[in-house]
């Protein structure tokens, strides 16, 4: 490509949506809001958020982030993050005397939930997800006993269930949503009767920027997701980008860990970002590109995102108290109201 048409047309298709979910927005600010209401430490028990950046932003506001429930001082605010906990951590908190926030996105509870009402009726459980992963360790903690992880198509032969007529399946909310539907076929092969829980688990913001960064790919020469190595979401819109026709893509955290030599021969890059990345993140990636000649920046929307989830109810409920005594009202008793 080195005659001069092919270097002045090189373009950044930018993917919309991108970024934050309505749950890593939501978590983000229950532990600003939280620390600007009960003064810093807030210690939240695993990363709010799989971002780098995020998690280190938090850290200089007073945030301490620990692994275990049992790093946190007897009586001090824990808040649990996005991605959910197993009831037993919701024990361990109340053994220590901590005042939870629960951070969990509505959408990974609503799987928890389903979890419960399985097995309760004596079902099977295949868990469609990534092993090690909170949200799966969360998930399956509500009903160990029910719940068998199936990690991608290749594990299906693996599985095991007790009564063949009572099989369902669940996901983690943050997969691929081809190779999830993939793994669903063939468990469907292996167990005709299995049924689909009430909606499907991958939550909207997955598919939503796998839909996006699939029609930026197809017209790609390099894709660039900015996104931290644990996040799953992220690491999945690499491989659904080369799935879709994209020649090379790559993970990022920083504009500073792209490498020069991904450009060589490109003339169109895509750039998308995972539900936890903040956009300052993607603006310094737009900019580096821009240095280098890529200035010409397109976007591509497929859909438009509007959800939006209320803060933890903990925190709403004492931000509520606070503008009510500063009203120089009583909080009165109407706390149920609005849920």
């Amino acid at each position: 490509m080195g005659d001069m048409t092919a270097t002045s047309a090189r373009r950044v298709l930018l993917a919309a949506p991108r970024g934050y979910c309505a749950g890593v927005d939501r978590a983000v600010i229950a532990v600003e809001k939280a620390l600007e209401q009960y003064g810093a430490p807030i210690y939240v028990r695993k990363e709010i958020v799989h971002n780098k950046y995020v998690v280190q932003t938090l850290e200089k506001k007073g945030a301490i982030f620990v692994d275990e429930t049992e790093e946190v001082p007897e009586g001090s605010i824990v808040i649990f993050s996005a991605h959910g906990v197993a009831p037993v951590v919701h024990e361990e908190a109340a053994q220590r005397q901590l005042a939870t926030i629960d951070a969990t996105c509505p959408l990974v509870t609503k799987v928890h939930k389903e979890a419960v009402r399985f097995a309760k009726e004596d079902y099977d459980i295949l868990l469609i997800g990534h092993e090690g992963h909170e949200e799966v360790i969360g998930t399956s903690g509500e009903a160990p006993d029910h719940v068998t992880l199936v990690d991608g198509p290749g594990d299906v032969k693996n599985v095991e269930v007790r009564d063949e007529s009572k099989v369902v399946w669940l996901s983690q909310t943050t997969l691929s949503v081809d190779e999830t539907m993939e793994t669903v076929d063939a468990l469907q092969d292996r167990f005709p009767q299995l049924i689909s829980p009430p909606s499907d688990d991958i939550c909207y913001a997955t598919q939503n920027r796998q839909i996006a960064i699939k029609q930026v790919a197809a017209e790609s020469d390099l894709v660039i997701v900015v996104g931290s190595k644990n996040s799953s979401n992220s690491v999945r819109l690499v491989e659904v980008a080369i799935g879709a026709g994209a020649k090379d893509g790559h993970l990022v955290d920083y504009a500073s860990e792209i490498d020069e030599a991904w450009l060589e021969g490109v003339t169109t890059v895509g750039v998308t970002s995972g539900a936890s990345v903040p956009d300052v993140l993607v603006e310094g990636v737009l900019e580096w590109l821009a240095e280098r000649g890529y200035g010409d920046v397109e976007v591509v929307q497929p859909m438009q995102e509007t959800m939006t989830f209320s803060l933890p109810k903990e925190l709403r409920r004492d931000l509520r108290a606070e503008a009510a005594a500063a009203a120089g009202t009583a909080a009165t008793g109407t706390d149920g109201a609005e849920r």
